[in-house]
């Protein structure tokens, strides 16, 4: 049975820090402001606008340092990814989750965060949010539907989400645990200790900035290796700011997916609100959904 950590109350501490990529300081500000307004406290950890010069947030070791800290403290009721970008997938081996396990708390993000979140799904049933990241917040993003859906899942309230319906999708019924994230880190973890099973499992997906190819070859990889073939459902969310080559791939984005799963007799719904646009549920990985597409429109529900 999956472990879901303690909802959060007023008063309760967020820790924020950045695990992979740099993220500048100004750009945090408005996620600690609207968070303190949520009526939490907020510790921002020194990778957050700290003085790396690189790509990443600091040295692996000073990220891997911060995260574990985080992890440890039982005065931090839940920890906000900054950014993901990439560097999550250099550091996680080495993470001791031992306190981690005994008293569990949230961890938020996605992107590149998909690898924690496999990763301590795999190993240790604990609920995370695959959710909105600090950016999110700002431009008055704090007051739009998908940072509200974080704060009512932190806070406890049972998600249901809708969204139109898409004419390559396939209608149907399916319950079952709900796990995924950024197709490339999906692809990313298979053969690893962070790989993950999907058999039974509700599968969702989003991507950003990739090469349509690419795209392909990522989903091939998942079909191969047998994370398609036995789903309850599958959930095809954001898949922005694609590219294609000078000689065009010959299929949009949604109909490659619809040809990678045509064999297969699971509903299938395309466009969900999640990703890397403005678009993006908090979701519970880990947690058990019912999923229903019908010709009109698509609910995606967590049950008890």
């Amino acid at each position: 049975m999956i472990k879901i950590p303690p909802y959060l109350k007023k008063g309760d501490t967020i820790g924020i820090t950045c695990p992979a990529g740099y993220m500048a300081a100004e750009k945090v500000q408005t996620c600690v402001e609207a968070l303190q307004q949520w009526g939490y406290k907020v510790i921002a950890g020194n990778t957050v606008g700290g003085k790396s010069t690189t790509y990443f947030s600091g040295t692996d070791g000073e990220r891997l340092t911060e995260l574990q800290q985080m992890l440890d403290n039982e005065n931090i009721a839940a920890i906000l990814c900054g950014r993901g970008g990439y560097g999550m997938g250099r550091i996680v081996e080495q993470i001791d989750f031992k306190k981690f396990k005994r008293h569990p708390k949230w961890i938020i993000g996605f992107s590149d965060i998909t690898i924690l979140h496999t990763h301590i799904h795999t190993h240790y049933g604990i609920s995370t949010l695959h959710a909105p990241m600090a950016a999110a917040f700002n431009e008055e993003g704090y007051k739009n539907e998908y940072v509200q859906s974080l704060k009512k899942t932190l806070a406890g309230k049972r998600t249901k989400y809708t969204c139109n319906a898409y004419e390559l999708n396939r209608k149907g019924k399916a319950s079952g645990t709900l796990i995924g994230g950024n197709l490339s880190l999906l692809a990313h973890v298979t053969g690893t200790s962070s790989d993950i099973k999907t058999k039974g499992k509700i599968l969702f997906i989003e991507e950003v900035g990739e090469y349509l190819y690419s795209a392909d070859r990522m989903l091939y990889q998942l079909k191969r290796s047998g994370k398609l073939d036995k789903l309850a459902g599958l959930i095809i969310g954001g898949f922005t700011e694609m590219k294609d080559t000078k000689r065009p791939f010959g299929k949009t984005i949604y109909e490659i997916i619809a040809d990678v799963v045509k064999t297969y007799n699971y509903p299938v719904c395309m466009g969900f609100p999640v990703g890397h646009g403005k678009e993006n549920y908090a979701l519970k990985v880990g947690a058990v959904y019912h999923l229903n597409v019908t010709p009109k429109k698509v609910m995606l529900e967590e049950t008890r």
